[in-house]
């Protein structure tokens, strides 16, 4: 289990995890600013001037998940990381994979009010050096605006604790017996098993009667993608597409849908590549629309929409699978894809 503290730089989550790890049995330290700094010895200079913040480092994202899971697979226990993550899709991505890998997050804000976290900002001389410690607060004001414009998802999210009124080790407490009471809840991201092998995907594509068509946006990993999933052993893919509507959008398809390619995904680590095809799921009514409804757990969001529009919204491999399979819709074929272009 992981308790994940965040907050608004300043908010004490450091201070607040050093006390949690002496009140919940068994629990270890694991703060992703190593992983951070690491990097700034790994990475050219070049890469680490293209971003303002390491965390928006792909590779960033992808360590602290496999750093947690190796801790406590060397570890066990409960993971306690104190880390500001402000952006969803951050969140997702990170909460995602260590759902992938069957290990629970509690989500804890520290939200105390702005005047007291402005008073905490003023008052960091943490570092001993005036300079860095004026730029550390420079920094921290400099962030508030992000946190209070993602205060609407995190509060909803996280189990919010004032701590206005309260020092690191009274956070600590309430924060440790909101785990034990379960008031602090895993979070509801849910993702299938990272594969240890190639893998087949079935996706369908469904129509509005403007010809648009449905994505859906998934909670546990960046950019959207067409309703669908993993073909379990044994199971037809067109069956696993019909499976996966039903379950992601709860729309239940009355005929098997109809193939549209099959494109050959290449590995690319730390994915295993496999299978992936997409299916023709035919056009909704306005009343099968109405009826759509998502797992809060799985799926933020769906919408119709057009190619180029879709262009925004898709990674560059499923857009270039999607344009193909809308060009065998309409010639009313079959395509054989291998990393996105057709052959034979």
């Amino acid at each position: 289990m992981i308790v994940w503290v965040n907050g608004a730089f300043g908010a004490g989550k450091s201070s607040t995890a050093r006390e949690l790890v002496d009140l919940i049995p068994n629990s270890t330290l694991y703060d992703p600013e190593v992983t951070g700094g690491g990097l700034r010895g790994l990475l050219p200079a070049k890469r680490l001037a293209e971003v303002e913040d390491y965390q928006d480092l792909p590779i960033w994202r992808r360590l602290v998940v496999d750093t947690a899971a190796a801790l406590l697979a060397e570890l066990g226990g409960v993971l306690v990381v104190p880390m500001t993550l402000l952006r969803q899709e951050y969140r997702d991505e990170i909460f995602g994979g260590l759902a992938a890998r069957r290990i629970d997050v509690r989500h804890v804000l520290l939200a105390p009010e702005e005047t007291i976290l402005r008073q905490r900002i003023d008052g960091r001389s943490e570092y001993g050096d005036p300079e860095v410690d004026a730029r550390v607060r420079v920094w921290c004001h400099g962030h508030l605006a992000p946190y209070r414009d993602a205060l609407g998802w995190l509060t909803e999210d996280a189990y919010t604790l004032d701590t206005s009124a309260l020092t690191a080790a009274e956070a600590a407490r309430a924060v440790a017996d909101a785990v034990s009471a379960g008031r602090a809840a895993p979070c509801g991201i849910v993702q299938t098993p990272e594969p240890t092998g190639q893998t087949v995907a079935a996706g369908v594509l469904l129509f509005d009667d403007r010809d648009r068509f449905l994505l859906v946006d998934p909670t546990y990993k960046p950019g959207w993608e067409f309703p669908g999933g993993v073909v379990e052993t044994g199971e037809p893919p067109a069956r696993a597409g019909m499976r996966e509507v039903a379950e992601e959008i709860g729309h239940e398809l009355d005929a098997v849908p109809r193939l549209l390619l099959v494109d050959w995904e290449r590995p690319q680590p730390p994915g295993y590549g496999g299978l992936r095809l997409l299916f023709d799921g035919g056009t909704l009514g306005p009343a099968d629309t109405e009826r759509l409804h998502l797992p809060g757990a799985e799926l933020r969001d769906w919408r119709f929409v057009t190619e180029e529009e879709a262009a925004d919204l898709l990674p560059p491999v499923r857009y270039r699978r999607l344009r193909w399979a809308l060009r065998a819709r309409e010639r009313g074929t079959v395509l054989n894809l291998e990393a996105g272009n057709p052959v034979g």
